[in-house]
């Protein structure tokens, strides 16, 4: 895999020419095993309650809450039908998805205010145990995604 590809650095804007290559290089398979990451929870074999396309939008929805829009298009592209939920002021009712929604934006925006009743909450809406913590993987990646981006972006910009 040609690391130059993978999204963290394609959203660092971090290429081949980059002074930063050398630094990437040595670093090659973290940055390999990061996007077989993003694979792995955005595109899993076993998806559970939640299709590809719901999880590209919530992975947008994820990365604008972050203000990276940049991330948040990469990831839109691959939401389909779903890509309404990426608007922050949609909160998902549409698709009868308020209460993964809410959870999702809460872990996302307010960690430390998640409970147990946030999850209690899911569990009462049918939402199996498994499919929470595929929302929680989808959740905690993309926060190691986002800072992996804006460090090495910011990397970047001082190297020039």
């Amino acid at each position: 895999m040609d690391i130059f590809v993978t999204t963290a650095l394609k959203l660092a804007d971090i290429k081949s020419d980059s002074c930063l290559t050398k630094a990437v290089e040595k670093r090659a398979n973290i940055l390999k095993l990061t996007q077989a990451a993003e694979d792995a929870v955005l595109r899993p074999t076993e998806s559970g309650a939640y299709s590809h396309t719901l999880r590209a939008a919530l992975a947008a929805r994820i990365a604008r809450l972050n203000s990276e829009e940049a991330l948040a298009n990469r990831y839109l592209k691959s939401a389909g039908t779903f890509g309404t939920i990426a608007d922050l002021a949609n909160d998902g009712s549409s698709h009868k998805l308020s209460a993964v929604v809410n959870f999702m934006d809460k872990v996302a925006a307010s960690t430390r205010s998640v409970t147990a009743e946030d999850i209690s909450v899911l569990q009462e809406q049918g939402i199996k145990d498994a499919d929470i913590v595929r929302l929680s993987e989808l959740n905690s990646f993309l926060s190691y995604q986002i800072r992996l981006v804006v460090g090495l972006r910011l990397l970047e910009s001082q190297s020039k």
